[in-house]
């Protein structure tokens, strides 16, 4: 009995010493990063005399004024409420069309899904800067060639670019390179329904439509909700296609989502309080609309694992 507790101690030691280097990298990398933000945010700086020297500024306890300067700022509060209307556009679509996708893959009259896999995969592989990029100049205009041929024809297209379209322009961009991830993790949890369920289903009468309603969407209903929880996630974090599509339009504002404003608070006007403040707001955010979603939708998802 001894021999084998010793064995298991011995065992224990082994694993973290191996889980050391992660561990180690997650605590300076990432929690004592978001620590300091949080530490700071309840800071301000302070200008003695006329500010000059060494002793002319000087940093103070700033108890909630920093939060309440960003929650009290019109720019911040717009921002929030534009991203969470890109966000009702952009998770719907992209969910949906990841789902379809998915269902359209593993029907049985499918062909070629490798090559189909592959190519609704292949814009996720593309990082945002250069999907926003190249975007961008679809949209201008003088440069997008679906605006040559609609003029060609004798036609046009509307400018996306403008303020009215604008949040679609940022939204497509997002779906596109979203699409193909949510495809695949929703088609590999589709590749894990027994076999046996269709064949009954098949044999019951349903045709293909109604064994996707009625077996395949609800045996994947988990991966759909995580999927769902990293779609709202990334979208209350949107930053590089708006911000890389500013330079081409003046719809796009420096505070157009609340990412940006954070990043021009900090990079711009080098106030690193209300900043992190802003973070600090941020976070939080993700975490109550993330938890509650989880919530509202937790019972008919373990319900559907349990069966």
């Amino acid at each position: 009995m001894s021999t084998t507790t010793s064995l298991t101690r011995r065992s224990n030691r082994f694993a973290y010493f191996f889980i050391a280097p992660a561990a180690l990298c997650f605590v300076l990398f990432l929690a004592v990063p978001i620590l300091y933000a949080i530490f700071i945010s309840f800071r301000r700086e302070q200008v003695v005399g006329l500010g000059l020297g060494a002793g002319g500024r000087t940093e103070i306890w700033a108890g909630l004024h920093n939060y309440t300067a960003v929650l009290s700022d019109p720019e911040f509060l717009a921002s929030a409420v534009r991203v969470l209307i890109y966000g009702c556009v952009l998770v719907p679509v992209m969910l949906g069309l990841a789902l379809l996708f998915a269902l359209l893959l593993d029907s049985r009259r499918a062909r070629v899904r490798r090559f189909a896999r592959i190519a609704i995969f292949l814009p996720y592989a593309v990082p945002a800067v250069i999907s926003s990029v190249l975007w961008g100049f679809l949209y201008l205009p003088g440069t997008s060639r679906f605006h040559h041929v609609a003029e060609a024809m004798g036609g046009g297209l509307p400018d996306i670019l403008s303020p009215q379209l604008v949040l679609l322009a940022v939204a497509n961009i997002g779906i596109w390179g979203g699409t193909g991830f949510n495809m695949v993790v929703l088609y590999t949890s589709l590749k894990s329904v027994p076999g046996e369920l269709y064949e009954a289903a098949t044999l019951d009468g349903c045709d293909e439509v109604r064994i996707a309603t009625r077996i395949k969407v609800p045996m994947i209903l988990p991966s759909l909700i995580m999927t769902a929880v990293f779609s709202i996630i990334a979208t209350l974090q949107v930053f590089a296609e708006p911000m890389l599509l500013r330079p081409l339009t003046n719809s796009i504002s420096t505070t157009w989502s609340p990412l940006m404003r954070i990043y021009r608070d900090a990079f711009i006007q080098n106030d690193i309080y209300i900043a992190s403040a802003g973070s600090v707001l941020v976070a939080l955010a993700t975490f109550v609309i993330s938890f509650g979603f989880l919530r509202l939708v937790r019972g008919q998802a373990f319900a559907q694992e349990e069966r």
